[in-house]
């Protein structure tokens, strides 16, 4: 089997994650930002995590450096277009990527820039190549809360037309949700989709409260329901996908080794589980070597790599007719 023709779905991505280390160098050339290093491999060092990172926060280090060439127009729709690229040509059929729009105001952008370019990206490498994608608009939980819901406004312009989805992302603490009740429902009642990063680091009642408080349709992660029977229970029974990232799960130490990620387990219980690269760049990972680790690690078959993959086209913030153009691509 060759994992790289297989057809992929990458339904949890960051953007600012998933930068070219050669773009970093040539981004910060011609915006004359000063750079550590010029070397290619002491940027690719700077920008990809550990395979053990003592925890989260060590792993969330290694964003500065690509949030520090994001702040033009120009580059964010740059970036977003090698990415969708990037992906495409491993065979990834459908991308959903995310990103704080509030992190590339530092140089005087607006918010409908910063959407708009990375939008404007994505729907250049779609006319290029066969993928589909749509964005996640995050917002980061230790952020200030003043902005939130003017982040929700200026990405509702572009729902159903590259942006799908509402997110909470960042540093996770036990008990998070209830603050943001508010934000959750205000994009509900705009029409986002909700996903929410909750379960990474240790806490199955933040995927509860996520579902329960928020609305989460999916949940980033989530695989601390494993140890928390009500969360377990109510993914189940309300079909909540889980967006598991087996490579950065390791790293972050949400599990210890790839041989205890709940994922394989999760899928023969009916807990819906997709497979994603979560960084690409910090991660060190394609979503070939996502695939090909799980399918290998706990002996999946085919047919089980297509459930997989069913559940990623269900799952997905897609519009019907991506979706049914996706499962054609089914065996």
């Amino acid at each position: 089997m060759t994992y790289f023709d297989l057809p992929k779905i990458d339904l949890h991505c960051h953007l600012d994650g998933s930068v070219r280390p050669e773009t970093i160098i040539d981004l910060a050339r011609q915006q004359k930002l000063p750079l550590p290093s010029e070397d290619i491999n002491t940027i690719r060092e700077l920008m990809i995590a550990p395979e053990t990172c003592k925890d989260l926060d060590e792993y969330l280090m290694r964003f500065d450096l690509p949030l520090s060439v994001m702040q033009q127009a120009e580059a964010i729709e740059r970036i977003s277009f090698e990415l969708y690229e990037d992906a495409a040509k491993e065979n990834v059929k459908y991308l959903e990527v995310r990103f704080g729009p509030l992190l590339h105001l530092q140089q005087g952008l607006t918010l409908d820039q910063v959407i708009g370019s990375a939008v404007k990206g994505m729907k250049r490498a779609q006319a290029q190549y066969d993928i589909q994608g749509n964005y996640i608009l995050s917002i980061l939980r230790t952020m200030p809360k003043d902005r939130i819901n003017e982040v929700i406004d200026a990405g509702a312009k572009y729902l159903n037309d590259g942006v799908a989805a509402f997110d909470l992302a960042g540093s996770e603490v036990p008990g998070f949700c209830e603050e943001f009740i508010p934000y959750a429902k205000y994009a509900a009642e705009k029409g986002y989709r909700v996903t929410i990063h909750a379960g990474e680091q240790g806490s199955g009642q933040n995927v509860y409260d996520a579902v329960t408080m928020l609305g989460a349709e999916r949940v980033g992660h989530g695989i601390h329901i494993k140890g928390h029977s009500e969360a377990y229970q109510l993914v189940k029974d309300k079909a909540v996908g889980l967006e598991t990232c087996p490579s950065s799960n390791v790293q972050t130490k949400a599990v210890d080794s790839l041989a205890n990620h709940p994922v394989k387990a999760f899928h023969k219980d009916g807990v819906l589980i997709t497979i994603n690269t979560d960084n690409r760049t910090v991660s060190n990972t394609t979503m070939t070597d996502e695939v090909r680790k799980v399918m290998q690690e706990f002996e999946l078959t085919r047919q089980e790599y297509f459930e997989i993959y069913r559940v990623s086209v269900e799952q997905s913030f897609a519009s019907d007719d991506v979706k049914q153009a996706l499962l054609t691509h089914m065996e």
